[in-house]
C-alpha cells in the first residue's frame, strides 16, 4: 500500500480511542449501573468493532501476514471439502437423471406398444361388427368362407400385428344336426387341452366328433393360413373355453396366456371378441350378454414382432434393453419378449394394459452400456477448487490495489466535475457565440434590407442581394452548427403548438421562388384533403426539415421539377395513392422521368405492420401520422455514396462543397428531428435521374380548424383546368379547392368547347398551363367568339399558368389579349387569391407583388401601432425600428431595460414591445418581470376599485405584448422567455415572415386593448 493508505490505517485506532474516551466521560454521569448498560452499545458498535479488529489483528504487517496465512489455509481446506461435496452432489444428480431417462424411455415404449395394440384391437372389434351385420343379420348370409378369407387378406394391413383371424359360431345341441347338415361337416373336438387355432394340426385322423354337450363353438370362417381350424369346437379346449366364456359375459376383448406360434415360433396371444345378435345396453348383465351371444371372433397377435417393430421406429433403440412379461401370476411371470438377463444396474418397470383386466403385463427396461465415469462431476469439482485457489490469489492482489483504486476514484471524480463544467462552458460558449455573431449580422442584414428600399441601380441592387445572400448563408450555417450541438447534447426539445401545414409549405415555396426562377425549375406542393387543416406540433422543425430537403433538391437539380406531397400514412397503407405508371415522363410533374417514390418508404416499420382494415382508413384519433415526400429530377446520388447520406459533415464527393457549397449536416439534422417526432426517414435515388426523400412524423389533431385562405368571396365559382399532365393538374386543383372553387380537368380544350357553347357547362375561370397554351393559342379568338354567340352569357376569365422553364415570347399577341392574367408558378394560395381578386375586380392591385407575401398582412397588422423597441446596440435598434416603420408602425426606441420599465409603466400608449434580452444593468428578463409586476399591481387595484378608469387610461386589464428579441437561440433561453411571461420570441436577424408569425398572434383583431 501507499503511504497515504498506511497513514489512514494508523489514524483509525486513534479515532477509536478518542471515541472511547468520550463515552467514558458521558458514562460517569450515570454511575456503575449506567456504565454496565452502556457497555453493550460500546461493544456492539460496528465502527468500534471495525476499528478494534483492524487495530488488534491487522495493525502490523507481521500480524496481517499471520492472519492471512490462517485465513488462506481455512480457505483452501474449506473449498477442498466443498469440491468433494460438489463431486458427490453432481454424481448423485447424474444417477438420478439416468433413472429419469430410463423411466421416460421405458414409459414411452410402453405407451407406444399399448397404443399400437389398441389399434389392432379396434380393427378386430370392427370386423366382429361386420360379421354380425352381414352374416347374422342377412338372410341368406352375405359372407361365406371365400368372402371372409379374401376380405381378411385384403384388410390385413389394418391389423399389422395379427397373424390371422377366425370366426366361430354359437351352436346349441338342439341345432347341431341341422347345422352339420347345412355346413357339410361335423363338429370336431380339439384333442389336446393345449391345442389352439394357432397350432397347425392338419392330420384329420387326430380329430374326432365333439361329444354331446349343451352348446358348441365350431369355427366356420378362417383366414386361408388357418383353414384347418374350420369345424373345430373352440369350447372343447380349456383355455379357449375360458376365453369364450369371459368374452361373452364381459362384452370386451379377452386375451390368452402367451404361447409359441407354429410358423414363426414366436410368442403370441389370442384376442377373443363375442358377437351379439343385437345391440346391448352398456349396463347389460352377464346373463343377458351370454344369452345374446351368437359367435366369437379370434385374432392372433405376434408380440415379438410387435415389440421389434416398435423399437425400430425409435432412434435410440440400441441404448436400452426391453423385456415384456405376462405377470398374471406374479410368482411365475411369462417372458413374452427379450432375453432373460439379470443385472444389478438401473432398470425401470412400466405397466402395460392390453384391454383385458384379468391379465397383467409389464415392460422392463435397462441400459445396455454401463454408465460412464462421472467426468463432469470430477472436472466441475476440480474446476471449482482451482477457481477458489485463483480467487484467493486474486483477493490477495486486490487488497494491495485498493489504495490505488481509491486514488483513481478520487481522480475520476475530479475529471467528472471538469467534464460537467466543460459541458456548461460549452453551452455558455454556444449562447455567447450565437449572440455575438448574430448581433452584428442582424445589423448587417437589416441595413442591407434598408438599403434595398432606397433607389439603387441594377448593379448596386445585385451587389446588395449578393451581400444579403452571403449573410443569410452565414446565419444558416450558424443555425445548423447550433442544432447539431444541441442534438449531440440531448438538449433539443420540440414545441407543441397549432399550425397550418399548408401555409408552411407555401412559405417554403416562397423561400425558393427566386432560385427556381433562375434555374427554370418547376416547384409544386400537394397536400391530401385527408390531412387536417390545423395540426399540433413543432412547425419550425417541420419547416426546417422540408427546407433542408428542398434546399438540397434545388442545389442538385438543373432541370425538371421539385414536387412535395403530403398524405396520411393510412392512405399509403390502404393503397389509395395513385399507382406509378410505366411511362414515368408522361405522368410526372414536368415530363422528366422520376424514381419510384414507393421505394423510399419500403423499409418504414409503420408501413410494414399488419393492421386491421378498420385502422387503414383515416380515423378521428387525436394522433395524425403524416408521410411527406420531396421528389426531384436532379443528378441523383451514386450508389457508393448512398450509405453516407445521413452522416454529419459527409458529402457525396470532395468537389460537391466547391461546386454547390454546404456543410453536409442538413440531412443529419433532419434525420434527428424526424426521430424526435417519432417518425422515420428514407430515400431512393438513381444517378442522373433524380431522388425522392420521404419522412413520417406523428402530430396531433385540432378539431376547431380554420383556414385563412378559405375566403367566401369565391365560394360557388367553377373553374376549368386545361393540362395534359395529371400530376400538374392535380396541384392546380388542390390550390383552387383551398379557395372553395370547384374545378374540372380537361386534357384538350376541344373536348369541352361544344358543351360550353351549348351552355351545358359553365365556368367562371379557365386556367391553362403554359405548356399546353401554344397548342390552343390560335383557337382562343374563335373560342371566345363562339362563347359570345352561344348560350353561355358569361365569358370566363382566362389565366395562363406560366412555368419558369418555358418562355411566352413565341405566343401570338392576339391570343394573349384574351388572357386576364399570367400567374407564375409555383402556385400558392395567397398568390392565387390576389391574382383572382385583381382579375375579378375585387382586390387591391398593390397586393400582387410576389404573390401576396406577408408584407401586406404585416402592414395591415402594424399600421398605426405604437411599438416600443428596446436594445442596447444602436445599430440593432435602428434596424428593428426601420423594419417596423416599413410596415407602418410608429416606433419609439429605448436603449436600456431601465428606460423600458419607466416607459411601460401603466398607463402608457404602447401596443407592443420588442425587447432585447442581453443588456447591461437590467436585462430583458428582469425588465419583463418588473413590467408584469407593475401590470399585476394596477390590475388588482382596478379590480378592487382603487383606481378609476380615467387614471388607468380607460383600460380594464393591462397586459402589453412583449416579444423577446435576441440573437441567442439556445432552448434554455426560450424557456426563460416563457418563464418570465414574455409573449413571443424573435431571433435576430428577423424578416417579414418571422415578424408576421409572431405579431399576428396578438394583433389579429382591431381591438387595441381589452377595455
Amino acid at each position: 500500500m501507499g503511504e497515504r493508505g498506511v497513514d489512514a490505517f494508523q489514524e483509525a485506532p486513534m479515532n477509536w480511542f478518542i471515541d472511547a474516551g468520550v463515552m467514558e466521560q458521558k458514562s460517569a454521569f450515570l454511575g456503575d449501573k449506567g456504565k454496565r448498560w452502556l457497555w453493550w452499545p460500546e461493544k456492539l458498535a460496528f465502527k468500534n468493532w471495525k476499528n478494534h479488529i483492524y487495530c488488534h489483528y491487522f495493525g502490523s504487517k507481521k500480524a496481517r501476514e499471520t492472519w492471512w496465512r490462517k485465513l488462506l489455509f481455512l480457505w483452501v481446506v474449506g473449498w477442498l471439502l466443498g469440491s468433494l461435496w460438489i463431486f458427490w452432489f453432481m454424481y448423485s444428480q447424474a444417477v438420478e437423471k439416468r433413472k429419469e431417462t430410463i423411466a421416460s424411455m421405458c414409459d414411452e415404449r410402453a405407451r407406444m406398444l399399448q397404443d399400437q395394440f389398441n389399434v389392432s384391437m379396434n380393427h378386430l372389434q370392427a370386423l366382429a361388427i361386420l360379421i354380425s351385420t352381414f352374416h347374422h343379420a342377412k338372410e341368406p348370409s352375405a359372407i361365406d368362407q371365400v368372402t371372409f378369407a379374401r376380405y381378411a387378406e385384403r384388410t390385413a394391413f389394418e391389423r399389422p400385428l395379427t397373424s390371422g383371424v377366425a370366426y366361430a359360431v354359437k351352436v346349441l345341441h338342439s341345432e347341431r344336426d341341422e347345422f352339420e347338415r347345412q355346413q357339410g361337416w361335423s363338429i370336431k373336438v380339439m384333442y389336446s387341452k393345449k391345442q389352439s387355432p394357432a397350432q397347425d394340426d392338419s392330420s384329420s385322423e387326430a380329430q374326432e366328433a365333439s361329444p354331446v354337450q349343451g352348446e358348441y363353438a365350431p369355427v366356420i370362417f378362417a383366414q386361408d393360413a388357418y383353414k384347418h381350424v374350420i369345424s373345430l369346437d373352440m369350447l372343447s379346449g380349456k383355455e379357449d373355453h375360458e376365453n369364450i366364456l369371459r368374452a361373452r359375459s364381459s362384452g370386451k376383448g379377452v386375451l390368452t396366456a402367451p404361447f409359441r406360434l407354429v410358423k414363426s415360433n414366436r410368442l403370441g396371444v389370442i384376442l377373443t371378441y363375442a358377437v351379439y345378435k343385437k345391440e346391448l345396453p352398456s349396463n347389460a348383465t352377464p346373463a343377458q350378454r351370454i344369452e345374446a351371444a351368437i359367435g366369437y371372433l379370434g385374432g392372433i397377435f405376434d408380440v415379438e414382432a410387435l415389440v421389434d417393430k416398435l423399437l425400430h421406429q425409435l432412434a435410440c433403440k440400441q441404448s436400452i434393453m426391453v423385456n415384456v412379461y405376462d405377470t398374471t401370476n406374479p410368482n411365475e411371470p411369462i417372458s413374452m419378449y427379450g432375453a432373460n438377463i439379470t443385472s444389478n444396474g438401473i432398470f425401470h418397470v412400466s405397466a402395460l394394459n392390453f384391454g383385458d383386466p384379468m391379465r397383467k403385463h409389464e415392460m422392463h427396461c435397462r441400459f445396455k452400456q454401463k454408465p460412464t465415469l462421472p467426468w463432469l462431476a470430477f472436472t466441475t469439482s476440480t474446476g471449482v477448487l482451482v477457481i477458489a485457489l485463483l480467487i484467493g490469489y486474486i483477493f490477495h492482489a486486490t487488497v494491495n490495489r485498493i489504495a490505488k483504486v481509491e486514488d483513481d476514484y478520487r481522480q475520476m471524480m475530479v475529471l467528472k466535475k471538469r467534464a460537467e463544467a466543460a459541458d456548461v462552458a460549452k453551452s455558455q460558449f454556444l449562447a455567447t457565440v450565437s449572440h455575438e455573431i448574430r448581433t452584428p449580422m442582424n445589423g448587417v442584414l437589416g441595413m442591407l434590407q434598408m438599403l434595398m428600399d432606397t433607389d439603387l441601380d441594377i448593379t448596386q441592387q445585385d451587389y446588395v442581394r449578393t451581400a444579403q445572400a452571403s449573410g443569410k448563408a452565414l446565419v444558416s450555417l450558424i443555425n445548423e452548427v447550433l442544432d447539431q450541438a444541441k442534438i449531440e447534447s440531448g438538449k433539443l426539445e420540440l414545441e407543441a403548438a397549432p399550425f397550418d401545414l399548408r401555409a408552411i409549405l407555401d412559405d417554403v415555396l416562397s423561400l425558393f421562388y427566386g432560385k427556381s426562377q433562375e434555374k427554370g425549375i418547376e416547384l409544386a406542393v400537394y397536400v391530401s384533403d385527408q390531412v387536417p387543416e390545423i395540426l399540433i406540433g413543432d412547425s419550425g422543425r417541420i419547416r426546417q426539415i422540408i427546407t433542408n430537403l428542398m434546399g438540397n433538391s434545388i442545389k442538385f437539380t438543373e432541370k425538371g421539377h421539385i414536387f412535395v406531397t403530403v398524405h396520411l400514412v393510412e392512405e399509403v397503407m390502404a393503397g389509395s395513392l395513385e399507382v406509378e405508371k410505366e411511362a414515368y415522363s408522361l405522368y410526372s410533374l414536368s415530363g422528366y422521368p422520376v424514381v419510384n417514390k414507393r421505394q423510399s418508404w419500403s423499409n418504414f416499420n409503420i408501413l410494414n405492420q399488419d393492421l386491421p382494415k378498420k385502422l387503414l382508413t383515416p380515423s378521428s384519433s387525436d394522433l395524425i401520422n403524416l408521410i411527406i415526400s420531396v421528389e426531384d429530377t436532379g443528378v441523383g446520388i451514386p450508389n457508393e455514396a448512398q450509405a453516407q447520406v445521413f452522416t454529419p459533415f459527409m458529402q457525396v464527393g470532395p468537389s460537391i462543397s466547391r461546386i454547390h457549397g454546404g456543410t453536409g449536416i442538413g440531412l443529419s439534422i433532419s434525420k434527428c428531428l424526424v426521430n424526435l417526432m417519432k417518425g422515420e426517414i428514407g430515400f431512393v435515388s438513381e444517378f442522373q435521374k433524380g431522388s425522392t426523400f420521404t419522412f413520417t412524423v406523428v402530430l396531433s389533431r385540432v378539431h376547431s380548424a380554420s383556414n385563412e385562405y378559405k375566403s367566401s368571396e369565391f365560394q360557388g365559382m367553377t373553374s376549368l383546368i386545361i393540362d395534359h399532365r395529371p400530376a400538374r393538374a392535380k396541384v392546380t386543383r388542390y390550390h383552387l379547392q383551398r379557395l372553395r372553387i370547384q374545378s374540372e380537368v380537361a386534357i384538350d380544350l376541344m373536348e369541352v368547347l361544344p358543351r360550353m357553347v351549348n351552355g351545358m357547362l359553365r365556368f367562371n375561370i379557365v386556367l391553362v398551363d403554359q405548356e399546353a397554351w401554344p397548342k390552343f393559342a390560335d383557337h382562343w379568338p374563335t373560342f371566345v367568339s363562339e362563347l359570345a354567340m352561344g348560350k353561355n352569357s358569361e365569358i370566363p376569365k382566362i389565366f395562363l399558368l406560366a412555368n419558369p422553364s418555358i418562355s411566352t415570347r413565341n405566343v401570338s399577341t392576339k391570343a394573349m389579349d384574351h388572357v386576364s392574367a399570367v400567374i407564375m408558378k409555383p402556385l400558392r394560395a395567397s398568390m392565387l387569391l390576389v391574382s383572382l381578386q385583381r382579375a375579378m375586380g375585387c382586390g387591391d392591385k398593390d397586393n400582387c407583388q410576389n404573390g401576396g407575401a406577408p408584407g401586406l398582412s404585416l402592414r395591415g397588422l402594424l399600421h398605426g401601432r405604437q411599438i416600443l423597441v428596446v436594445d442596447d446596440n444602436i445599430v440593432n435598434l435602428r434596424v428593428a425600428a426601420g423594419a417596423l416603420k416599413k410596415y407602418g408602425a410608429e416606433v419609439t426606441c429605448a436603449d436600456s431595460g431601465k428606460k423600458a420599465i419607466m416607459m411601460l409603466k401603466p398607463p402608457h400608449k404602447f401596443d407592443a414591445c420588442f425587447m432585447d434580452i442581453q443588456m447591461p444593468e437590467i436585462d430583458g428578463f428582469e425588465a419583463t418581470r418588473r413590467i408584469r409586476e407593475m401590470e399585476a399591481n394596477i390590475n388588482d387595484r382596478i379590480k378592487h376599485g382603487e383606481v378609476c378608469s380615467e387614471d388607468s387610461g380607460n383600460v380594464l386589464h393591462w397586459h402589453v405584448p412583449i416579444l423577446a428579441m435576441t440573437a441567442d437561440v439556445i432552448q434554455a433561453t426560450q424557456e426563460e422567455c416563457l418563464k418570465c411571461k414574455m409573449d413571443g420570441y424573435v431571433s435576430k436577424p428577423f424578416e417579414g415572415e418571422q415578424l408576421y408569425r409572431e405579431v399576428a398572434r396578438f394583433f389579429k383583431s382591431n381591438i387595441k386593448k381589452t377595455q
